[in-house]
């Protein structure tokens, strides 16, 4: 069995190198060490698409004549798993189509028990793509090779994590002060310089989709310029040994913003370095140049939240707990307003408060943890008699009693 599956891969990997050129879509690498005790991403480019899209993404131990389709699929009985559709980051321009394998801890098991069981140390990657034409689908594959997390599989991001020693996930702060320390906490494969930038959204600033926080590695060449960019605090450039964790201080504190109240958002821009087993060669596959791709992640890079509040805002809150929006002598416009705030670690309820600017009672709502929004019902403007208005939450623990509650913020009704 272990001699019919090298020749068979013999075979396919012949067949592949002499169809020609214009045949195939082709990759690069084409082959990648991959860790056998864990999670693996790597950055993998197509090129030679013909009215072709991709249509789904396997692993698997063999391979198999994929006719009348092109190319070599999974054998059946052998499929270790499949691209999970929120790791999916996979780009397609023109001719040429972009993909990040990121392969979980429960693939690189199966495979590294089919080795133990006297399998070949390899196993396939195998993307199949589709004809828009009506042309035959057609496989293509990467070699994965089980090795260790160290030095010689491209260096990945696996997973990040930003935290305060609070461990808070939105940290209160009262203008002027400076907030608590801040680091990342990094799970990786690989080794290499890990390079980027902290940054800061403003209060009112639009605020950064997913793509936005995506490493930059994680792009195609042409989408790296594309991000949208915010106030840069500091910047970092470090080694990451082949140890496979490490916790990478956050910016200066005291260069954290805090004039102004409202919700900051602290991000982690990863930039792209030059890591030799990460490089994917364009003009293998009919393009140009080599994308560097270290630091590639499989995912958007976390947040961390921080609220500036009034004064005596650090006492009023419990832990946890902020108003989020409207913000402060904000003036809704027409249309449905919706009141949100963070959540308490220790709160079972919550009591939103509405009153009047004189401090006449208007409305109260009770909502379980979790929730955290509220939509005012239709006739508060008018009960608020255009005096205008203020708000807070409350939080309750488990017997009804006050666990801590915010400051009043106050909000003007047309």
């Amino acid at each position: 069995m272990k001699h019919f599956r090298i020749l068979l891969f013999l075979v396919a990997l012949a067949a592949s190198l002499a169809a020609p050129s214009s045949a195939q879509i082709r990759r690069d690498p084409s082959g990648v060490n991959v860790n056998s005790q864990g999670a693996t991403t790597v950055f993998i480019s197509f090129g030679g698409l013909r009215d072709q899209v991709p249509v789904e993404a396997t692993w698997c131990g063999e391979l198999v004549p994929a006719a009348p389709a092109v190319g070599f699929r999974c054998a059946p009985g052998t499929i270790f798993g499949r691209l999970p559709i929120r790791f999916d980051q996979s780009r397609t321009e023109g001719s040429l189509f972009t993909d990040v394998m990121s392969i979980p801890p429960s693939v690189a098991r199966r495979a590294y028990q089919a080795a133990a069981e006297g399998d070949e140390s390899t196993f396939f990657y195998v993307r199949r793509f589709s004809s828009l034409v009506g042309g035959p689908d057609e496989y293509v594959f990467v070699t994965c090779r089980l090795t260790g997390g160290g030095a010689r599989v491209p260096l990945a991001l696996l997973d990040v994590q930003l935290e305060s020693p609070t461990r808070d996930n939105v940290l209160q702060v009262s203008p002027g002060a400076t907030p608590e320390e801040i680091s990342a906490r990094i799970a990786y494969n690989g080794t290499g310089r890990l390079r980027g930038r902290w940054e800061v959204v403003l209060p009112g600033e639009e605020p950064p989709t997913s793509q936005d926080l995506l490493t930059e590695a994680t792009l195609p060449a042409s989408e790296r310029g594309l991000q949208r960019r915010y106030t840069q605090v500091s910047r970092f450039d470090v080694f990451l040994p082949p140890t496979g964790r490490f916790t990478l201080p956050g910016p200066p504190v005291e260069r954290l913003p805090t004039e102004v109240e409202g919700l900051y958002q602290v991000l982690l821009r990863v930039e792209a370095s030059d890591d030799k087993e990460a490089n994917s060669n364009l003009g293998n596959v009919g393009g140009t140049g080599i994308v560097r791709s270290g630091a590639v992640a499989g995912f958007p890079m976390p947040t961390l939240r921080y609220v500036v509040g009034g004064a005596g805002a650090a006492t009023s809150y419990a832990p946890g707990l902020s108003l989020l929006a409207p913000q402060a002598d904000a003036t809704p416009g027409p249309g449905a307003l919706d009141f949100s705030w963070t959540q308490a670690r220790d709160a079972a309820l919550y009591r939103l408060e509405l009153q009047t600017a004189n401090g006449d009672e208007i409305h109260q709502a009770l909502l379980q943890q979790g929730i955290g929004v509220y939509r005012a019902p239709s006739w508060l403007a008018e009960r608020a008699g255009g005096v205008g208005l203020r708000w807070r939450v409350v939080a309750l623990d488990a017997e009804g009693g006050t666990a801590g509650q915010t400051a009043w913020r106050t909000l003007r009704l047309d």
